[in-house]
């Protein structure tokens, strides 16, 4: 049966890419499908989460939590299809669409998290910055598919793009610049997304205007809250870096600032911790959290030309705090640790000198004398005489390297000892 919660308008395409002319699927079923058979989302497997990937083997990656995240999304769209008076067989807010933005909310992060997108940040700040969602865009729009030195992007729907465009400030707009950003030449993407009414005309404020989102990007947002305020606490807890005793101590710490239900919860974790039941007493959280969750009207400029924006979420507010409540746990006790600032700053560095060597080799000099990287890059480079130019495909390079493959090339680069022929494989 035909979807008409969606129209035209919602499933053209941008750019350039493979055809899209399947009767078979639809497309929002080909963006779910290019994303999943795409490479840039398998290197995710070998991307940080919270632990460096490979430390452990049950650890989340960046891979398992985006998976996490779009049976979380999926899970929610079927509770406000089903439960929605507004939804029905004909008329509902499409699977496979929030799948596929879930899926792809995470694709162009970096290697060491949070850590190594704010030094490539940094090494970017004269050439337009480096932020994860804005690497998202480029990726789905630019850089998916490669014929040799020359890429092309996926040609995502305009309600997929419109999904993933968690943020609408460009780079140039940024007061701090440091994240929550598009880079500047995605002002055709935003185009493209409200051709007629311009995002940046409508509000006033950065705040405003990256917190106004399509119903997809909203469910995908409160799909990724829940993964990782329950699964950061799952994994922060199996490696040790939160016990009982460091449980009873924050909530004693914090006592001012919670109220009877964030006493009782963190009692009732604590139990679980103490019992070692802590997994499934986390588990039985995300149904609560898919379940607070409900269809919503708004009125905006854009409502009357899809539903995308005709349709919010609303969540029932004690559950929101819950889940925020559980994230201050995880930072406060695992992220602002000294152990995990140090794996932060070894991650940082490291991506920095390797940046920096290509930088003095691709960028400072006009032809280079090494070949450092594929020929691909290599070649393509050497098209382009804008230094701002070489050094973003500089960035997509090294963005797009996993955490082993980061460190394996920092050992041949710096490391005397490192280089025999099974270390050049």
């Amino acid at each position: 049966m035909e979807n008409s919660f969606y129209n035209e308008f919602d499933t053209e395409s941008i750019g350039h890419g493979q055809s899209r002319h399947d009767k078979g699927r639809t497309p929002f079923e080909q963006d779910r499908d290019r994303i999943i058979y795409s490479p840039a989302f398998r290197r995710l497997q070998s991307k940080t989460q919270v632990f460096l990937s490979g430390e452990f083997d049950f650890y989340r990656t960046r891979l398992t939590h985006s998976i996490e995240v779009s049976q979380i999304g999926r899970s929610i769209v079927n509770h406000l299809n089903r439960s929605s008076d507004e939804l029905g067989d004909g008329f509902h807010i499409d699977q496979d669409l929030v799948e596929s933005i879930c899926l792809a909310h995470d694709i162009g992060h970096p290697s060491f998290g949070h850590a190594g997108e704010g030094a490539l940040n940094e090494l970017m700040r004269e050439s337009g910055g480096f932020e994860g969602n804005a690497q998202n865009l480029r990726i789905l729009v630019e850089l998916f598919y490669r014929d040799k030195a020359t890429w092309s992007g996926m040609k995502p729907t305009r309600a997929f793009l419109d999904g993933m465009l968690k943020y609408k400030t460009l780079f140039r707009d940024s007061a701090d610049k440091k994240k929550h950003f598009l880079y500047d030449p995605q002002e055709a993407i935003l185009d493209f997304v409200s051709p007629d009414a311009r995002f940046g005309d409508l509000f006033d404020s950065e705040k405003t205007l990256n917190t106004f989102k399509s119903l997809e990007c909203r469910i995908m947002d409160w799909a990724d809250d829940i993964a990782y305020s329950v699964h950061d606490l799952d994994d922060s807890i199996r490696a040790g870096f939160i016990s009982v005793k460091k449980l009873r101590n924050w909530r004693d710490a914090q006592a001012s600032g919670l109220d009877a239900a964030d006493i009782l919860f963190l009692d009732e974790l604590t139990e679980a911790v103490m019992d070692d039941g802590f997994g499934p007493f986390l588990a039985r959280l995300i149904g609560e959290f898919i379940h607070a969750t409900t269809l919503a009207r708004r009125d905006n400029p854009l409502a009357d030309r899809t539903n995308r924006y005709r349709y919010d979420i609303a969540v029932i507010p004690e559950l929101r705090q819950r889940c925020k409540l559980m994230q201050k746990l995880a930072r406060d006790l695992v992220f602002r640790t000294p152990q995990v600032h140090q794996l932060e700053y070894k991650g940082g560095t490291i991506l920095r000198k390797v940046f920096a060597v290509f930088e003095e080799e691709y960028v400072a000099k006009q032809e280079p004398s090494l070949r450092l990287l594929p020929d691909h890059y290599h070649m393509a480079i050497l098209e382009h005489d804008d230094e701002h130019h070489r050094r973003r495909m500089l960035c997509d390079y090294v963005s797009g390297m996993t955490d082993g493959f980061v460190i394996r090339t920092h050992r041949r680069l710096f490391d005397p000892g490192f280089g025999s022929i099974i270390d050049l494989i």
